[in-house]
């Protein structure tokens, strides 16, 4: 056997059990979020609540309690999680919300929204539909609807020139 031969073996091995590494890992990860899920749609409750204020911020900086941010991860503490203030009854409260729904939620506004624990699961608006903003394009969307605007206005000029050859003829 060549000794490229050898190497491809080797190397194919140690793909093959880093892809059994990575399917086990995977699959224990999804066990754990499947109980986490079902832990928080047991605590799950509506709340009627006013948003104050919502951003993205590192979890040191959002005003969570200690323990909470003791318990995170430590890869998680310099992530940004949006977190929302917001005033449930009497009390102000920082909360974390879904990603998800982040940008559905609006500020000053009252809202019931599904909450767990410190966990904004779901937000509907009280008086009404809440408003989803619009997202932001692309570079390609913008390109694209730059170039059919500019084909549509060469299109009209082409008209316009045919239809004042056909009226010179006559």
């Amino acid at each position: 056997m060549s000794t490229f031969l050898k190497v491809l073996i080797v190397i194919l091995i140690l793909l093959v059990i880093a892809l059994v590494v990575l399917y086990v890992l995977g699959r224990r990860m999804q066990r754990k979020q499947a109980a986490q899920q079902e832990q928080m749609e047991a605590a799950k409750q509506t709340v009627s609540m006013l948003i104050i204020d919502k951003k993205l911020m590192p979890i040191k900086e959002s005003g969570l309690p200690q323990m909470v941010i003791d318990q995170t991860p430590k890869l998680m503490r310099r992530s940004k999680l949006p977190i929302v203030k917001a005033k449930v009854g009497p009390r102000i409260m920082t909360l974390v919300a879904d990603s998800a729904i982040f940008d559905t939620i609006p500020v000053k506004k009252e809202v019931k929204a599904v909450v767990s624990g410190i966990y904004i699961m779901e937000v509907r608006g009280v008086r009404g539909p809440l408003e989803t903003p619009q997202k932001k394009k692309s570079m390609m969307q913008k390109l694209r609807a730059k170039l059919t605007r500019a084909e549509k206005k060469l299109k009209e000029e082409e008209a316009k020139e045919q239809k004042s050859k056909s009226k010179k003829k006559k």
